[in-house]
């Protein structure tokens, strides 16, 4: 039976992601470091990235880009996207690395969350958003810390609460050589994309992570689109190239954008919040986890 599923999966994988491959890089007026973050996400979720792409990303009528991803939901998802595609890059690097070397449960744990982490904050959010602080890397990089480790405990949660309880029951499923361990780590990206949603809503709503980010013509004049009462801003941002230093630049030509954040004592109630999540997701797995 899953390896009938598994078998679909990779058909539909395959299409998906050259559809969006193709596609966005050619139709869609995005930030390439977004552009790379559906890539990826399709890369290891096949027809669930592509659908989100269509749904949140795509623009249905050329020129539309601007106003269609301004909505909240899209913003979010754009936003826990990005994460996704960060950090989930170097945790099913770290639970592969981990597999191969027989890990037990938690210097496993300790892997995963550190080349997640430190990939998704290090390069995905401060070094591809750098120009949001300026240019400055090293403010990029404060700047970034606190929205990356909220969102890194959610989707971590989510993706542990699915690997670590499924792999045991998969035959071949812990050896990163087989389909079957890359099959169940992308079911569970897709888990920690769902965990990580309502996280990023929040900061998404204060103004703490950006979303979706529209990359204006060159004739056409830069203007950052701040959010109203119910929309975070689609950033207006001149033709770039972006796979360089002016990646993720905002309108204006690099210039530091500054928005209203959540007050510090609500960021506290976060970040107690984030930890408890994942306390007691590591409580479920070593208490009640096959082997851990």
């Amino acid at each position: 039976m899953l390896d009938g599923v598994m078998l679909m999966w990779w058909i539909l994988t395959i299409p998906s992601f050259l559809f969006v491959t193709i596609d966005i890089f050619i139709t869609t007026p995005e930030a390439t470091v977004m552009k790379w973050a559906f890539v990826i996400l399709t890369a290891f979720t096949g027809p669930v990235g592509a659908f989100f792409y269509v749904l949140g990303c795509r623009e249905p009528i050329k020129g539309t880009h601007e106003q269609y991803v301004s909505v909240r939901w899209r913003q979010v998802l754009g936003s826990t996207m990005h994460c996704a595609a960060g950090d989930g890059i170097g945790i099913i690097v770290g639970a592969a690395i981990g597999a191969a070397l027989t890990l037990t449960f938690w210097p496993d744990f300790a892997l995963e969350y550190i080349l997640g982490f430190s990939f998704g904050w290090g390069y995905f959010q401060a070094f591809a958003m750098r120009d949001m602080a300026g240019g400055d890397y090293i403010k990029s990089l404060k700047m970034t810390f606190l929205p990356e480790f909220l969102s890194m405990n959610c989707l971590m949660s989510g993706m542990l609460l699915v690997s670590k309880f499924w792999m045991p029951a998969v035959e071949g499923a812990s050896d990163p050589a087989r389909p079957q361990f890359w099959f169940i780590m992308s079911i569970s990206l897709v888990a920690g994309f769902a965990a990580a949603y309502p996280m990023n809503w929040w900061m998404v709503s204060n103004h703490m992570k950006h979303g979706m980010i529209t990359v204006l013509a060159k004739e056409r004049t830069p203007e950052p689109v701040m959010a109203g009462p119910q929309d975070m801003s689609s950033a207006g941002m001149t033709d770039m190239d972006m796979t360089g230093d002016d990646m993720g630049a905002p309108a204006g030509g690099g210039d530091e954008m500054e928005m209203p954040s959540a007050p510090t004592s609500l960021k506290v109630w976060m970040i107690i919040v984030s930890v408890a999540v994942l306390a007691i997701t590591l409580a479920i797995i070593s208490t009640y986890a096959p082997g851990a």
